[in-house]
């Protein structure tokens, strides 16, 4: 059976319909896997020489993989393309489109982890100090929830109004795979949550949401990234200054003050507890000292 482009678009349009209704996927990841098909469509027209999905195979996609290596894509972009493309394939065999998949028996690249350094206490405390010589509400805001909540960049800039209560002092957050979760704040992010409502003017379309930048818009992740790297900078010299990294910091400095790693978990909306793990191995040293110091064995043999 041939799928010619017009079929294409269609099947293309029927995934990205399930993964909106029946997966429950957010837009932005639904606009990624967009994005990863239509450049998959491209490479088969240039490359491939059609539009045929069943003439595709394992070479194609392999070719596909060597082309976007070439191009200097990283091999996490690469992985999420390769990622995307399994899905829709998976798609297309569960609804009887196709009968084999050409992603049977490709594997994803091996990515090793890039060492993350979080921000210190000092350096989080000497950029509070920033803002007391030169108030920047907005910019103040984003940075301090992004690190008192870990919440992702995303995470933020979607943050409906309705599920931010300073009464309770709760956020009602909803991550990847449009999951909810819920984190506590401090009083004194709250009083600052309640400060930015005095500034905040958004326009008709975004007065659902509770960022909005100074023209009354949605937040994009480029306007928070941008920020957060510009007030990092001004206290560390580290290379990582993303927002991502106060994240990163977040879960560090709590789980260094004696938090439990399973409600950190719950806290970041981690899946698994492999990936809320990551985050102990930035302070091996003090992990040693605790057992050196809690463990009958190694307590025996300090006596």
């Amino acid at each position: 059976m041939y799928i010619w482009k017009e079929i294409f678009f269609v099947m293309m349009h029927r995934f990205l319909d399930y993964l909106a209704t029946e997966k429950r996927y957010s837009a932005h990841t639904i606009l990624s896997y967009t994005r990863d098909l239509n450049d998959f469509k491209a490479f088969c027209l240039e490359t491939e020489s059609t539009e045929d999905l069943e003439t595709i195979n394992k070479r194609g996609i392999r070719n596909f993989m060597m082309m976007l290596s070439e191009k200097g894509l990283g091999k996490r972009s690469i992985n999420r393309k390769i990622s995307a493309l399994r899905s829709f394939y998976s798609f297309l065999m569960k609804i009887g489109t196709i009968g084999t998949s050409p992603m049977e028996g490709i594997e994803s690249l091996k990515v090793y982890p890039e060492k993350q350094i979080p921000m210190s206490v000092e350096e989080m405390e000497q950029l509070q100090s920033q803002w007391d010589e030169k108030p920047d509400v907005l910019s103040e805001l984003i940075i301090e929830v992004l690190y008192q909540t870990g919440m992702r960049k995303a995470e933020l800039c979607g943050l409906l109004l309705q599920n931010v209560n300073l009464d309770i002092q709760e956020l009602r957050i909803i991550g990847k795979g449009n999951k909810t979760r819920i984190v506590p704040i401090s009083d004194e992010l709250s009083q600052k949550m309640k400060n930015y409502l005095k500034h905040r003017k958004p326009i008709e379309t975004s007065a659902h949401l509770f960022f909005v930048n100074e023209k009354g818009k949605k937040l994009t992740e480029k306007f928070v990234y941008i920020k957060v790297s510009s007030y990092l900078s001004l206290v560390t010299s580290k290379e990582k200054k993303s927002p991502h990294i106060l994240r990163h910091s977040f879960a560090t400095h709590v789980l260094d003050n004696g938090a439990e790693i399973s409600k950190v978990q719950k806290i970041l909306g981690h899946v698994s507890l492999a990936s809320t793990q990551v985050y102990t191995h930035a302070n091996l040293e003090q992990l040693k000292k605790v057992y050196a110091t809690a463990h009958p064995r190694a307590i025996k043999k300090i006596k």
